[in-house]
């Protein structure tokens, strides 16, 4: 099949949203290890998402007003891979033919420290959805504290992909209630609602309401029937984006391993590659070309890199906005820039509290009188504490609670939401513009444990308050 060929055959949507599969299901055959599943089901919204609505610079990755995009469902990275190749994100062919090998840029789930474009390290379900959370806070803070009725600064979306498993697992269920308290109006996720499992249908443990319960949390809910119905899906990504008071939840009904003949809508599917015979069938299937691995036709690459070119306007045209604001506000440019930078400098630690050994004061008590310190100077020093405020001495003097009607508070209450706090603070730090901390008691540090194992494989700076009961 020849790009024009194909082209002439189909929508440049369509040809587009095949290339993403077939970019996916050649990466995991060659490897002989992966989920094809996800990336086929999922292509259709995949692409929607990106080419019609994600606002980012593929040249400049780091672009700070760019939208925060989280496959959650990171058992899926091909997903990702295929749609930052395409849209000319610095990985190439050759980065998605190593897919899963050692070293390599496409490592079988995504990782933050490895490749461009990918915003954190997922893999175990559910720590996503909470990092997005934590992203959407930060956006929200930013944008009270920096932006005015001239300038917007900050204003970006966090969107998400999320899988069955994601919302199986506790830690989401902690950050949607959060997320839905908050009134976070800048989220919004895609739930693939596929129904399979590895162990098979979901029915065998997951049959619950998801939309009812996300509307219990205080989410804006959409449904799309038919999970290969672009318009459908931009219909309903663009009513996300007009509610502006809750956090959005698209549910798109799709067929995991959408086109291959003998295996879609089974769990054979999710977690290993086609094989040989089943490739050429799927590609058979769908119109592509049975003798070819790794095909992009010509028209789909110069439609999907018109990201390269919208994403440098786009970034030139913030700069420039930015550039005015500056001029106008020099003390908050000048603030903003150094939030995103992370950079401490040396004077808050003239304010350091200095202890007499001899002094006898429980260490919970040091501890607090250290963090209120340092936080008088650092005011991208924001955390909280599981309900546990008073015992853990996480107030800092000053502050304002973060709430829906204060998004310019830095101090959270996080309610009895361990796993989702540390969590979410990841989120704050891979966002930019925090040193996150949190706290609770040394017996519940347990209910933390993955979510702090990722910041340290991450290198985030996140603090960590643990004091005994």
């Amino acid at each position: 099949m020849t790009p024009s060929a194909a082209r002439s055959a189909t929508s440049i949507a369509e040809l587009s949203i095949n290339t993403i599969r077939f970019l996916s299901i050649d990466a995991v055959q060659k490897a002989n290890s992966g989920h094809p599943g996800l990336p086929m089901g999922a292509a259709p919204m995949a692409y929607v998402l990106w080419k019609h609505f994600l606002k980012h610079s593929p040249q400049n990755p780091q672009w700070v007003d760019r939208d925060r995009f989280v496959l959650s469902a990171g058992h899926g990275s091909m997903l990702l891979y295929a749609l930052l190749h395409l849209t000319g994100y610095d990985l190439t062919i050759d980065d998605l033919k190593e897919f899963r090998q050692l070293k390599s840029r496409t490592p079988g789930h995504p990782e933050n420290f490895m490749t461009p474009g990918v915003e954190t390290t997922t893999g175990p379900l559910g720590q996503g959805f909470a990092n997005g959370v934590g992203m959407a806070i930060a956006e929200k803070i930013l944008s009270a504290k920096f932006n005015g009725p001239e300038f917007k600064i900050v204003d970006h979306y966090t969107y998400g992909i999320v899988s069955d498993g994601d919302l199986m697992e506790g830690v989401s269920h902690e950050a949607a209630s959060l997320a839905g308290h908050h009134g976070l109006g800048k989220l919004i996720y895609l739930y693939d609602d596929n129904n399979i499992s590895i162990d098979g249908s979901t029915n065998l443990a997951f049959t619950e309401d998801v939309p009812a319960r996300f509307e219990g949390y205080g989410w804006h809910v959409v449904q799309v029937a038919d999970g290969n119905d672009t318009e459908a899906i931009a219909d309903a990504l663009s009513a996300a984006k007009e509610e502006k008071e809750r956090p959005s939840l698209v549910v798109v009904k799709t067929i995991i391993g959408f086109g291959s003949p003998n295996l879609a809508d089974t769990a054979k599917v999710h977690g290993s590659p086609l094989g040989e015979e089943e490739v050429a069938l799927t590609k058979r299937n769908l119109g592509w070309p049975e003798n070819m691995s790794f095909f992009v036709p010509d028209d789909v690459r110069e439609h999907m890199a018109e990201a390269l070119h919208d994403g440098a306007r786009l970034e030139q045209d913030w700069q420039s906005s930015f550039d005015e604001y500056r001029e106008r506000f020099p003390d908050d440019a000048a603030s903003f820039e150094r939030w995103m930078s992370g950079d401490l400098g040396d004077e808050w630690k003239d304010q350091l509290p200095v202890f007499d050994l001899d002094e006898r004061m429980a260490t919970r008590a040091s501890s607090g009188k250290v963090l209120d310190a340092a936080g008088q100077r650092l005011h991208f020093l924001v955390g909280g504490s599981a309900d546990l405020s008073g015992s853990n001495k996480t107030f800092i003097r000053g502050r304002e609670p973060f709430q829906k009607e204060r998004p310019d508070g830095t101090y959270f209450h996080f309610g009895v939401r361990e796993h989702g706090m540390a969590a979410i603070c990841n989120g704050l730090v891979l966002h930019g513009g925090f040193r996150p901390y949190c706290g609770t008691f040394l017996v519940f540090s347990d209910y933390m444990r993955p979510s702090i194992r990722l910041a340290a494989l991450m290198g985030l700076p996140v603090i960590y308050v643990f004091t005994h009961d």
